[in-house]
């Protein structure tokens, strides 16, 4: 292991490197959130539909369902600012091979590709957050780190609406993830602490964080979470345009608006928990609240403004979840070299109920209408409050202490 002495950086210069790294997590989740809203484009151009839409939103994060653990011990080798800067410049290529691609092949291809430079992104952020930050102000900047997705997302439904081509949707997503990929070296202190990459250290730190039930209840959690976020935003603009009867752009406006409000509730668990509030009645509230709300929004039981402010509702509390996982990884992790890695299981959870939830809700909707949509999210609402029950307990005192290590 090499070690350089770090410098105190300027209170200025630490959240400037704060922001960037926030906004280059928000550039990454605007590449998930433009496939949705760019879906009457797409099937103008390409005939595609909704299970087609909701495998161009699920393959994104095929990479990430196998390659989280790997990546996060691959920031552990590089640093993690060399792994943000390739992510930036993965997704960078992608976006513009999707622009170029001349069928649903090799759109699907090019998905795949930023969901590469997505994965690198999300799990090298998180580490350099840590470094970036004094430990007084972790609370915070990881708080506003888990404000990227819905912000990302809510950002590609604002704009995307303002392209008529969806080609040049992409381009200009992939030229900001370039323009950041140029900023981060500038403001981003690199990595001080490093090691070998090594198979046996990869293989002895799998088999540890696979053998941590807390780390494992943990993805879980956050894979039925993403299930039941993306089975709804997936599909939101098309649902506003044909529940509600709105145009494109005003579904558009809509969804920005449904997706920016989940940024409540990540700022809010940030809050609750640095007050002392339990990180397991946080989780199991949000699941049952979202689960109910499912079941108002995808059910023909209510008027349309009603049924959007239960999607609103469903997006502000689901905000919980992420932050309060996110934030939890250090204290079911068994040292402080494994919580990148306990990181990266989280993101393949994280990535396998992104896959699910379009996929699953996309064929269903297709095959049995909207109705069908509900008993999906529903279930792994109560799949979700039956997984933070089990381990609950492992959140009471962080898993170092147990053991009588450090962290």
């Amino acid at each position: 292991m090499t070690t350089a002495a770090a410098r105190p950086e300027p209170s200025v210069t630490r959240w400037a490197a704060v922001g960037l790294i926030v906004g280059a997590g928000i550039v990454a989740a605007l590449q998930v959130g433009k496939a949705p809203i760019a879906a009457p484009l797409l099937e103008g151009d390409l005939g595609v539909g909704l299970a087609a839409l909701g495998w161009l939103t699920g393959v994104f994060a095929l990479i990430g369902l196998v390659g989280g653990i790997p990546t996060g011990a691959l920031v552990g080798s590089l640093g993690a600012r060399r792994v943000l800067v390739a992510g930036l410049l993965v997704t960078g290529a992608g976006a513009a091979a999707g622009a170029l691609s001349a069928g649903l092949a090799m759109l699907m291809v090019s998905r795949i590709v930023e969901g590469a430079g997505f994965l690198l992104i999300i799990v090298a952020a998180p580490s350099l957050l840590g470094r970036v930050s004094r430990p007084g102000d972790r609370d915070l900047a990881f708080a506003l780190w888990s404000c990227f997705m819905p912000l990302g997302l809510a950002a590609a439904m604002l704009v995307g609406p303002m392209f008529d081509d969806w080609r040049v949707m992409w381009w200009a997503s992939g030229g900001l993830a370039l323009a950041l990929c140029l900023l981060v070296p500038l403001v981003v202190p690199a990595s001080c602490e490093r090691h070998a990459w090594s198979w046996r250290r990869l293989r002895d730190d799998t088999a540890a964080v696979f053998g941590n039930a807390g780390a494992v209840g943990l993805a879980v959690s956050l894979a039925l979470y993403s299930l039941m976020f993306f089975a709804l935003f997936s599909f939101l603009p098309v649902l506003l345009m044909e529940q509600m009867g709105v145009s494109h752009r005003t579904a558009g406006l809509l969804g920005a608006l449904a997706s920016a409000v989940n940024v409540i509730g990540n700022l809010a668990a940030g809050v609750m928990l640095s007050r002392g509030v339990s990180r397991p009645a946080l989780l199991i509230g949000a699941c049952l609240i979202m689960g109910a709300a499912s079941l108002g929004i995808f059910l023909p039981l209510l008027p349309a403004t009603a049924t959007f402010l239960l999607c609103v509702l469903f997006s502000a509390v689901g905000g919980l979840i992420p932050a309060t996982i996110l934030s939890s990884a250090p204290i079911v992790a068994s040292s402080a070299a494994l919580v990148p890695v306990v990181i990266g299981l989280i993101v393949q959870g994280n990535n396998l109920g992104q896959i699910l939830g379009p996929v699953a809700v996309g064929s269903a909707i297709e095959r049995f209408g909207w109705s069908s949509a509900a008993v999906i999210v529903a279930g792994a609402a109560l799949m979700g409050t039956a997984v933070v029950v089990a381990y609950a307990h492992r959140l009471a005192v962080p898993n170092a202490e147990r053991k009588g290590g450090s962290r």
